[in-house]
């Protein structure tokens, strides 16, 4: 339960011949976000320190923490309500109500704020180029992360038969949580020991140890897509990241993340499921798809 810290001046009236008489003040109003001083990821908190997340908003410790990330360690961690109007830092270019149209029947866990929780990690993600390079790259995002999770439903993956499939017992890392621990899980279906490895080495999570946290923090989770995204060419010759905004186009986006099996002629259904996604997504954000849509 988050703790309601409350503020009030008392003035004490010592009156000759009385008991002292409390007089509260009305409510203060809520300092503003930028009041607070920057989260540091490392630094040393005690419980009742409050500060200004990469996203604009404010947390309390609810709990002494050596630097904890807010979004993600939640035991640590409170929202804490602060004032102002201010815009929240990194603003992305799909609003919430655009998500939701996206995402009708989505799994409650694919929130709209454990998305916009992630987009701290990777900052030139759908925030590079023109406004509309931003929103094609946000929709060709999306639109692969609904075709791998059939429209943001599955957690994780579907075929249980495929889970002692993705441990590389060759890997000097070997498979600590387990054989079948490293099936696909989150928006980009997150799998193989040696992802789970490299994408928890670069978000500062033990991912390769616990890889159930991408299936029980909406917030790990959408960091672990944005991981591939940004950084993972998978079979391709770029990222989906750079695929969009150097506007090679989407067919490359989708060739880095399973162009070995759908792309060249492979499995042209597939392929023509994203592409299909893609164009429904770029109208709701009102942009054109540009060239080069299949791989």
């Amino acid at each position: 339960m988050s703790r309601r810290r409350i503020s009030a001046l008392v003035t004490t009236l010592a009156l000759a011949g009385t008991v002292p008489v409390l007089l509260p003040a009305g409510p203060a109003a809520a300092a503003p976000c930028s009041s607070y001083p920057n989260w540091v990821a490392g630094r040393s908190y005690a419980a009742g320190d409050i500060v200004r997340y990469t996203d604009g908003r404010a947390y309390i410790a609810e709990h002494a923490n050596p630097g904890y990330d807010p979004t993600i360690s939640t035991w640590y961690w409170d929202p804490y309500a602060c004032g102002g109007s201010e815009t929240p830092v990194g603003d992305f270019v799909v609003t919430e109500a655009q998500f939701n149209q996206m995402f009708p029947g989505r799994n409650s866990f694919y929130s709209y704020g454990g998305l916009t929780a992630a987009l701290s990690a990777y900052p030139g993600f759908a925030n590079t180029g023109s406004d509309t390079t931003k929103k094609q790259e946000a929709a060709a995002f999306l639109a692969n992360v609904s075709h791998e999770t059939g429209g943001l439903v599955h957690i994780v993956e579907q075929n249980t038969a495929n889970y002692p499939h993705y441990c590389d017992w060759s890997r000097p890392y070997g498979c600590p949580a387990g054989q079948a621990a490293y099936y696909g899980r989150g928006p980009i279906q997150l799998s193989w020991n040696f992802n789970y490895k490299a994408a928890g080495d670069a978000l500062g999570l033990d991912l390769l140890n616990n890889p159930w946290l991408v299936q029980n923090d909406a917030a790990v989770a959408w960091k672990t897509a944005l991981w591939y995204w940004n950084t993972q060419s998978g079979p391709g010759s770029m990222t989906g990241h750079n695929a969009m905004v150097t506007g090679a186009g989407f067919g490359h986006a989708i060739r880095s993340i399973n162009g070995s099996l759908e792309c060249d002629g492979r499995n042209p259904a597939q392929v023509q499921s994203r592409v299909s996604k893609y164009q429904q997504f770029a109208q709701i954000l009102g942009v054109p798809t540009g060239g080069n849509l299949y791989c």
